[in-house]
């Protein structure tokens, strides 16, 4: 079973020479922009063998320089493919820990016996499984209270200071730019101290940690700490982290990116993947540092910016814009920009279709989607109860209206997302509706009384009980039901899947096993689909996108040889959080004010996650609004291109099993 597909998708072939140049001068030329030394590889398993030989290439050279090497070391998620080479590396007799001393670079407060510790944590994926002596290992004492907390932080620099000052600090960045537990907004001379943890940072706690009940403080070491260590090795995998890496790396030092302290250092490295790598400039646009090796998905990019650097649509370009924008390159191979212009806007123009299934008797070779067979048999895959809707609503009622036989699989619960006060609104109707049916029986009474005795006691943390998870499960299956009969989708191809992985009743999940994927191909051969769409959301920010997708792709891989999935084309969809880029979407549907009318209200039909939905981070917009703007902000992009003025947009592009 693969059970990591989404991670080999690459959208965009990024040839070798653009993140690991052959020379020094292609070097210089290409990081140009960059105020930090990056070192850019194909996946973070290559990158974390990189972090790892710099670990113990350090070690090795500090041990033999003062006897000694002192470093401090993050337990972020980010650290540990470095990690597990580094344990490797030792048990390979590559390097020897017995002279390491390492300090913690940061923990929760309070500690709280069973929740998350980061100790803990680097003794689970590094330390448990080296020579490092017990006593070289310094971390927060467990026992200081906030009355001693200062002088407790002062005495942790003294012991640093002690020992020489720190050699090297290994951490991640996080999304948000953030040092250790340094958030934005701290000082850059900030030192050893008690911090609050943000929402954002606390959401990804919880993921990490795979806990529901997430400290909000912790104790860290400073931005002035790491700025004074000898050596600063950082990393960021994905490209969740790709915005955040570009301000890191190309913008102004300020505080609002904590990870732009590293442009103060003449010895800090940040280790990426191509994927944190993607906004970039010699990445995302390689034609402002040297010379390109141009395909049609680049050409479209390097069109798309410079429309927006401009203000022109595709067909009014001129070749004096790509000469002062150095795409004279494009005007040599194409002769001029009226060439290229034409070229851009029709392949553009070919993304745009009403028809998502396909147009019967209808000439198909421009089209996105194949006109037979017609009509096709559809699978959507929704993650949870409402993403068929937030994300492809407008898509899924065209699908329905032009007479496909269209499926909706909804792969998880989501019972963790409906609130309490949501659940007891049922209650209490119950309540009054049970004496005139007589269903008032002794049974009802019980799980009632059980049910409202546990909501009032309920403390942070504490998981729902079965009953409760199966109640909430409900409340999500007649949301869901409801908004597909709004959309017209028959009784029969609505389908509850509730892969296992989900159920555990809390923010931490499972991972994904044979028995999920199974339920996926279970479904997938009874149903024999042309087309399956599916959430693309890579980049997702809480985790439970990625594993349904990659539930599907595993099962598609594994039915991949059958007959009828050599007929099946696969969608990607995105969610409420991003779009596809525009040098990416393959197929363009458009929405009407009508239609998205119709897919507010079909999002509207799931009542329990319109003002408490919880994990919605720092984006206090609801669902249906996210999916509005986004919808729109698509259309409104094609239009300044110079295509047809849509009132929304939803986009799709292909997916090719591996």
């Amino acid at each position: 079973m693969k059970t990591n597909l989404t991670s080999l998708i690459k959208l965009t072939r990024i040839p070798s020479r653009y993140y690991r140049p052959e020379n020094e001068i292609e070097l210089a030329a290409v990081t140009r922009e960059e105020k930090v030394n990056t070192k850019i590889y194909e996946s973070s398993a290559s990158g974390g063998d990189f972090i790892a030989s710099e670990i113990v290439r350090y070690i090795n050279r500090f041990v033999a320089e003062k006897g000694k090497c002192v470093i401090a070391l993050g337990a972020g998620v980010g650290t540990h493919p470095a990690y597990a080479a580094l344990i490797r590396m030792y048990k390979e007799g590559k390097v020897d820990f017995s002279n390491v001393i390492i300090y913690n670079t940061s923990e929760f407060f309070p500690l709280v016996k069973g929740g998350p510790s980061t100790l803990q944590r680097l003794r689970e994926v590094l330390l448990d499984h080296i020579d490092i002596p017990a006593e070289n290992i310094r971390t927060i004492d467990p026992e200081i209270t906030k009355e001693t907390m200062y002088d407790y932080c002062q005495a942790y620099e003294e012991s640093i200071e002690a020992e020489g000052g720190l050699d090297l600090v290994v951490c991640e960045i996080g999304h948000n730019g953030a040092l250790a537990f340094n958030e934005p907004g701290s000082s850059f001379s900030s030192q050893f101290r008690l911090v609050l943890l943000g929402n954002e940072i606390r959401h990804t706690i919880a993921s990490q940690y795979k806990v529901s009940d997430v400290p909000s403080t912790a104790i860290t070491i400073g931005i002035d700490d790491i700025l004074r260590a000898r050596r600063v090795l950082t990393m960021a995998w994905g490209e969740s982290s790709a915005a955040t890496v570009a301000k890191i790396v190309e913008g102004p030092r300020n505080a609002a990116v904590p990870g732009s302290a590293l442009q103060g250092h003449r010895h800090a490295k940040l280790v990426i993947d191509l994927g944190a790598a993607d906004e970039l400039t010699r990445i995302s646009r390689p034609w402002i540092v040297n010379t390109c090796e141009w395909d049609d998905k680049l050409i479209r990019r390097a069109i798309v910016w410079l429309c927006e650097r401009t203000g022109k649509p595709i067909l009014k370009l001129t070749d004096k814009d790509y000469n002062d924008a150095g795409l004279g390159e494009l005007l040599a191979l194409y002769g001029s920009a009226y060439n290229v212009n034409i070229k851009v806007f029709n392949e553009l123009q070919h993304t745009i279709t009403g028809w998502p299934g396909g147009k019967p008797n209808a000439d198909d070779s421009s089209r996105p989607e194949r006109a037979t067979p017609f009509p096709k048999r559809v699978i959507v895959f929704s993650p949870h109860p409402d993403d068929d809707v937030i994300s492809m609503g407008g898509t899924l009622k065209r699908l329905v209206d032009q007479g496909h036989d269209v499926h909706v699989a909804y792969e998880t619960s989501g019972n963790i997302a409906v609130g309490d006060e949501d659940m007891m609104r049922y209650f209490l109707m119950m309540n009054k509706i049970a004496p005139l049916f007589g269903f008032d029986t002794e049974g009802y009474e019980r799980i009632t009384h059980e049910v409202s005795d546990f909501v009032s006691h309920k403390k942070a943390g504490d998981v729902d009980t079965a009953d409760i998870r199966e109640i909430k499960t409900m409340i999500r299956q007649a949301e869901a039901t409801i908004a597909c009969h709004y959309i017209g989708v028959k009784d029969q191809n609505i389908h509850f899947l509730r892969l296992p992985f989900y159920e555990t009743g809390t923010i931490k999940k499972g991972d994904l096993t044979q028995r999920d994927v199974d339920i996926v191909k279970k479904l997938l051969s009874e149903v024999k689909p042309h087309q399956i769409f599916v959430a693309g959301d890579l980049a997702d920010p809480h985790g439970t996108h990625k594993i349904c997708t990659d539930a599907v792709l595993a099962a598609i891989d594994e039915l991949k040889d059958e007959e009828w999935m050599k007929d099946c084309r696969i969608w990607m969809y995105r969610g409420a959080w991003a779009e596809w880029e525009i040098d990416h979407i393959e197929m363009a549907v458009p929405i009407s004010p009508e239609e998205l009318r119709f897919k507010r209200n079909s999002i509207l039909k799931h009542q329990s996650q319109m003002e408490n939905a919880p994990f919605l981070g720092d984006d206090d917009r609801l669902f249906w609004q996210r999916a509005e703007e986004r919808n729109r902000a698509t259309a409104k992009l094609y239009e300044n291109l110079g295509l047809a003025s849509y009132e929304a947009i939803e986009a799709f592009v292909q997916y090719h099993p591996l």
